[in-house]
């Protein structure tokens, strides 16, 4: 694989602070004005290369793990132009997860151990603490889909239902066609929720959101990685704060980071809600942190995104929406009852 990042060129040595100390840009480690992004020069020249393909080269390009990321990324914007034919409202990707009697979450004696890896972040106790403890839980097979919601598929959503949250993502509200294929954020829970039961009505299917126990099933498999792709975090194969983009990609651009099933973006991109309000796990300690007390009850959101830190990749991370800050992109993927 092609190295064209530099893991860990911004990440600050975050202290110990409330929410709300901070600003946006201090929490993402960017200096108050303005800098590139790693990979924008890259990009700019994987455009010059690619513009023109065709529509079969650029798809070939996207999916490749001989390519650079910023191929691509390049490759996945000019077909958000001209269409990209992985995306498809009616028949979106969904791959087979087995069921069984499986485990998740992290065993209570981990927790000292997670907070010491991560300790430039700045990790409250507690947060790892609602990971706990390691639990048995009987899953039905189900599918799950290959990629997060795109802006496309959620545009068809608004168009067809009158569906009045509209993403604040997108500028003055208007549909960004040159992000078709990225991963829709800014949406609410209900939102999320409303369009999976509208793509079931639709389709006849049993679409709906990944339960928690089947989203980390998902991401972790059998040998229960911490992150989709094994056990040590890697800024190559997700987007990240640490990958410095500080934006969506199109979905499934990072090859070679997807989960053992081969499900894309579970690591980065956007934060996905699943469907369960947080409680604690059988055995473990209810947080009441500020995620509780914002909202009191709250859906769970899985998966880190471009403007979280690598904890919030690990596939045992729970954690959901902070509507004080600027820096959640909360998004969604589909789940479906086999």
């Amino acid at each position: 694989m092609n190295h064209d990042v530099k893991p860990g060129w911004h990440w600050p040595t975050f202290r110990q602070t409330l929410c709300g100390e901070m600003t946006d840009r201090e929490r993402l480690g960017l200096p108050e004005h303005y800098v590139d992004a790693l990979l924008d020069g890259q990009v700019t020249v994987a455009y010059a290369t690619l513009r023109g393909a065709s529509r079969e080269h650029l798809l070939q390009t996207l999916v490749s793990p001989n390519t650079t990321v910023a191929e691509r990324i390049a490759s996945g914007n000019l077909l958000a132009l001209i269409g990209d034919p992985r995306i498809s409202i009616d028949h979106p990707d969904m791959v087979d997860i087995p069921g069984g009697d499986i485990e998740i979450g992290l065993a209570t004696d981990d927790v000292s151990k997670v907070l010491e890896r991560f300790s430039q972040l700045g990790l409250d106790r507690s947060w790892i603490e609602k990971e706990c403890p390691r639990h048995r839980v009987v899953l039905s097979p189900y599918r799950i889909a290959r990629y997060q919601i795109t802006n496309s598929e959620y545009r068809e959503f608004l168009l067809e239902t009158g569906h009045r949250d509209l993403p604040s993502s997108w500028a003055f509200r208007r549909f960004p066609q040159e992000r078709a294929n990225h991963p829709v954020y800014t949406v609410s829970a209900d939102s999320a929720g409303a369009f999976a039961y509208w793509l079931a009505r639709r389709t006849g299917r049993t679409f709906r959101l990944p339960t928690e126990a089947e989203w980390e099933w998902a991401a972790a498999g059998a040998d229960g990685r911490e992150f989709p792709w094994g056990s040590h975090f890697d800024a190559h194969l997700t987007n990240t704060a640490e990958t410095g983009l500080f934006t969506t990609t199109p979905v499934g651009a990072f090859v070679g980071g997807e989960s053992p099933f081969g499900i894309a973006d579970m690591a980065g991109n956007v934060e996905e809600y699943v469907a369960d309000a947080y409680a604690a796990y059988p055995g473990g300690t209810f947080v009441a942190d500020h995620l509780a007390i914002i909202h009191g009850s709250y859906l769970v959101a899985r998966g880190g995104s471009f403007t979280r830190f690598r904890d919030l990749a690990r596939t045992r991370r729970r954690h959901g929406h902070n509507p004080r800050s600027a820096t959640y992109a909360m998004g969604f993927r589909l789940a479906e009852s086999a």
